[in-house]
């Protein structure tokens, strides 16, 4: 399992890239390795406010449907619109060309209360 130290991490297995006052968005790897083959990403929509450790994203796999909760409280910038046409992205290149979307946070300090990889891998290593 890869958890680059880069990363803020949640305990519903979602990662954080903040940029300034935004933050791109995806799940972990241990989150893609656990839904197995993804078939289907629901984004969710440009201009919409998201709360943080609220659903509002979907996840589909040849296993189940996983809701993706955003990190942080915000408004969502930017969507990954190549996860359309392949999904499987989520799968190959989890925390790069798999990011889901980008989140302008209204508060850049509430990152700090996510988890460092070391955290999160803890976290992994307990389930």
């Amino acid at each position: 399992m890869n958890f680059p130290d880069s990363l803020r991490y949640t305990k519903e297995h979602e990662w954080l890239r903040q940029d300034g006052q935004e933050g791109v968005v995806g799940i972990t790897d241990f989150a893609q390795d656990s839904l197995g083959d993804v078939v289907y990403v629901e984004l969710p929509d440009v201009g919409v406010n998201v709360m943080a450790h609220a659903s509002c994203a979907e996840v589909e796999s040849t296993k189940s449907v996983s809701e993706i909760f955003s990190p942080v409280t915000g408004t969502v910038v930017e969507v990954n619109e190549a996860l359309n046409d392949a999904p499987e992205q989520v799968n190959a290149d989890p925390y790069g060309a798999g990011w889901i979307f980008v989140v302008e946070m209204a508060d850049p300090a509430e990152v700090d209360s996510l988890l460092d990889a070391g955290g999160y891998r803890a976290l992994v290593e307990e389930g």
